[in-house]
């Protein structure tokens, strides 16, 4: 359940003023903050996970620096009872729910307390095989429709998931079955160190919704609102029986792949550079502070905020006992060899 920390932070929001603004989508000032908020808080868990890993304090960490457009974008376009299905490129997304920031930290350090029941906040466990879950978030929305339930299910994946099997499997059965479905593509065009130009010849990923009888959109993976507008359209779609979209975020990746990546060998770090320079949360806060709806200080409240949510999550994952050895054979052995049991 919701945390006192984020319920403070929602009675803040509504006090906050609520005028909308047709330069914004229609969206009130006081959604405009909290698209930031969420953007400050993503970014402040990618920051600071890649020092606790440098630090010895979580093991391999799958960056996501400058993503935060997409994900927060996106998944603003959704209600509560709609699903999320993140890789592990969105490992924190879970964050926008009020998931617990520690849960998130422990499941990066290999605990069984980092694994939450997905029925608590409509988030799915986080994937690590590419494009596994593509399935199951077009499984869960057939389900909803079979049951009259009026939710959607978004499935986030990266530009490498579009040349695995199971991408196709989940996107044509969700378009076959009609169901409402919301996949998402991250394209930093790059699969690791594989190019997008080495994966396929397709002009765009979106044009890959044609052969599924689907809309497919590219937006600019760095503007939350141009993704947050796709995403609406598309759940709305989803939602009134028009079946799923696929939506094609475009950016370069600006940071390695993970912290036991070593991009120099293969990326244009020029590029690199450039876009680092454009980055979301950055180009947002200008556009909101020129608009006169985010002033300085509310910029380091929203810092502040995200950063004592940090430490007091890594304080609590820190603070949980060692896990049983025994967890890893309970559901594979009914009498685990003795071997095992003295190793």
């Amino acid at each position: 359940m919701p945390s006192p920390f984020w319920c403070e932070l929602a009675s803040r929001r509504m006090a906050t003023d609520t005028r909308s603004d047709v330069r914004f989508g229609g969206l009130a000032d006081a959604d405009l903050l909290e698209l930031h908020r969420r953007m400050v808080l993503l970014r402040t868990y990618d920051e600071r996970s890649v020092v606790y890993h440098r630090q010895g304090r979580i093991g391999t960490y799958a960056i996501f620096w400058n993503h935060e457009a997409i994900q927060a974008g996106a998944t603003f376009a959704l209600d509560d009872e709609d699903w999320i299905f993140p890789s592990y490129r969105e490992s924190a997304i879970g964050l926008v729910r009020g998931l617990p920031a520690e849960t998130i930290l422990q499941w990066w350090r290999g605990h069984p307390s980092g694994w939450w029941n997905p029925a608590d906040w409509n988030v799915a466990s986080i994937s690590v095989p590419i494009a596994s879950h593509v399935p199951h978030a077009a499984g869960l929305a057939w389900g909803k429709k079979l049951r009259g339930e009026n939710a959607v299910a978004m499935a986030f994946f990266g530009d490498g998931a579009t040349s695995e099997g199971e991408f196709h499997e989940g996107v044509n059965l969700a378009a076959v079955m009609n169901a409402p479905a919301v996949f998402i593509c991250n394209n930093n065009q790059w699969a690791i160190s594989t190019p997008l130009e080495a994966q396929t010849r397709a002009e765009s990923l979106a044009d890959k919704a044609v052969g599924y009888g689907i809309p497919g959109v590219t937006v600019d993976g760095l503007d939350v609102l141009a993704v947050y507008g796709a995403a609406r359209e598309a759940v709305e779609r989803a939602r009134s029986g028009g079946g799923p979209t696929l939506i094609e975020c475009v950016h370069y990746r600006a940071a390695p792949h993970a912290t036991a990546d070593d991009p120099r060998a293969y990326i244009d770090v020029a590029r690199m550079e450039e876009e680092r320079a454009n980055e979301c949360l950055g180009r947002f806060e200008r556009l909101l502070i020129d608009a006169g709806v985010l002033t300085a200080e509310r910029v380091d409240a929203a810092r502040k905020d995200a950063e004592d949510l940090m430490r007091a999550g890594i304080a609590a994952a820190e603070a949980e006992p060692p896990a049983d050895p025994e967890l890893v054979f309970t559901h594979a052995y009914v009498d685990p060899p003795e071997n095992f049991r003295n190793g």
